[in-house]
């Protein structure tokens, strides 16, 4: 059960991370002031070392897939309640679609690889 949770639990981490990076970003200001443009590099980097040990148990297609729709998401939040971004109806919708999506490729969404595929002969 461990196991099987902790690859979650760490996309959970680098999901906080990215959207960290994306606030931080946004308050550098073109990275022109110092403490915010350090913490968007760091918390950046982290989020990147955390998809890649997510990545050693989740496919690559899943992980990447939940971390920027549920980033973007996420995101979007951090807009409305630090810097009062409030998005009109059409965004979102396209929020929710976000989200939906998100689910779907958790829930339902499968990968395979090639070695779990069969090959078949063709014969002419």
């Amino acid at each position: 059960m461990i196991k099987t949770l902790l690859p979650y639990l760490i996309l959970i981490l680098a999901i906080g991370l990215g959207t960290a990076s994306s606030s931080f970003a946004y308050s550098a200001n073109g990275f022109t002031k110092i403490v915010p443009s350090l913490l968007c590099m760091i918390t950046i980097i982290l989020c990147m070392f955390c998809l890649s040990q997510v990545m050693k148990f989740v496919s690559v297609g899943i992980t990447y897939a939940s971390y920027a729709g549920t980033c973007i998401v996420a995101t979007s939040a951090i807009g409305v309640i630090k810097f009062n971004q409030i998005p009109n109806i059409p965004t979102i919708i396209g929020l929710c679609l976000i989200i939906l999506g998100v689910l779907t490729v958790n829930l339902l969404g499968q990968t395979t690889t090639a070695t779990d595929v069969e090959t078949t002969e063709v014969v002419e």
